[in-house]
């Protein structure tokens, strides 16, 4: 929960994002798997209109220099078009996508809204035939309903559905506080992700877990110990990946830079994934301008409008030795303007960004 009084927009997103992953654990198995897609998600024919979208150019080509994006490695959290998808239906969508230079997609739900049922052998051949990759996907970590679609409650159907798309990465955008904010708390709750990744690794794919800003605070019975350093010593590599949300890694650092008793604690993002590359296989590229004035220190806004250095984050990472293809980065905003918009712009900026010579 927020420290603050006003309303709690990271508190806000997970749970809007488990309303949306609720959709698929409501779901009968016969919605879920059932009647054929509808005629234009079947088709991937592109909606008349695109809230505002034009057709992508060619990628922008500032600067000089080899691009800072790796080649196939552009994807987009689907969270972000949810409005999209459960109007429009996700053959829509992914023609869109595929016109703004995307390469792969990573799912918050696997059910269309309005738009009609649609199985996961046809939303993975939908996804193909528009050229995008299905790299991950979201699932709730545990619910207090034992029916629920949750890594802790359905481990075998998450990884069947996972499995079934093809998926390489499954995991959650859930914070590790099931049992709480102490250190054995997260203790615990390591032990759980070490079962999904070893579960996850027994069929070929990687598990991940997705920060918010409120990892990267301390330990209530042990303020000198950050959550997210307990996460990463107890959770075996070989099995726990990380999913680093850029923005919120940042908010997280204007949070928490000190301890509740005001001592300094400063920490650099991006350090963390140089001193653990293989950890962190998959990232949420997601932007925001800088406002000491606002309790989490920046406004989120799409992608290349803001104050986060890409270029220097992305750019660190790729080249380190061996790591130029190794990483995926994932396009997202929580609540954009324009979702089609978004999904453009955030492309056409990344496509643009060059490495300094």
């Amino acid at each position: 929960m927020s420290r603050f009084s006003q309303p709690d927009p990271e508190l806000g997103h997970r749970l809007s994002r488990r309303g949306m992953l609720g959709v698929a654990a409501g779901a009968t198995a016969a919605a879920l798997l059932g009647a054929a897609a509808p005629a234009n998600a079947a088709t991937g024919s592109a909606p008349a209109t695109t809230g505002g979208a034009t057709p992508a150019t060619a990628p922008g080509t500032k600067g000089r220099g080899r691009p800072v994006l790796p080649p196939g490695r552009l994807g987009i959290q689907l969270y972000s078009l949810r409005d999209k998808v459960s109007t429009l239906g996700f053959g829509p969508v992914f023609a869109e996508l595929e016109r703004y230079g995307y390469d792969e997609v990573e799912f918050a739900g696997y059910t269309q809204g309005s738009a009609g049922p649609i199985t996961l052998a046809q939303l993975k051949r939908l996804a193909r035939n528009h050229g995008l990759n299905p790299i991950g996907s979201h699932v709730g970590y545990y619910s207090d309903d034992p029916n629920a679609y949750t890594f802790a409650q359905n481990l075998t159907k998450v990884l069947d559905d996972a499995q079934a798309l093809g998926l390489k990465h499954i995991g959650t955008a859930s914070g590790p506080f099931r049992y709480g904010s102490t250190v054995d708390a997260w203790k615990r709750a390591a032990e759980d992700f070490n079962t999904y990744g070893a579960a996850a690794r027994a069929r070929g794919m990687k598990f991940y877990q997705h920060n918010h800003s409120e990892e990267f605070s301390f330990a209530t019975d042990n303020p000198k110990v950050r959550l997210y350093d307990i996460l990463l010593k107890e959770t075996d590599p070989d099995l726990v990946h990380l999913e680093m949300d850029i923005y919120w890694a940042y908010v997280g650092q204007f949070r928490f830079s000190k301890r509740p008793d005001g001592t300094p604690a400063p920490f650099e993002p991006l350090n963390y994934v140089l001193r653990q590359p293989d950890r962190y296989p998959l990232f949420h590229v997601k932007d925001g301008e800088s406002d000491p004035s606002n309790p989490y220190g920046y406004t989120m806004t799409d992608v290349g409008d803001g104050d986060i250095d890409y270029q220097r984050f992305i750019s660190a990472v790729t080249r380190l030795r061996g790591h130029r293809m190794a990483h995926h980065w994932q396009a997202e905003h929580d609540n954009p303007a324009e979702s089609f918009t978004f999904a453009r712009r955030s492309s056409a900026h990344l496509h643009s960004l060059r490495e300094k010579c």
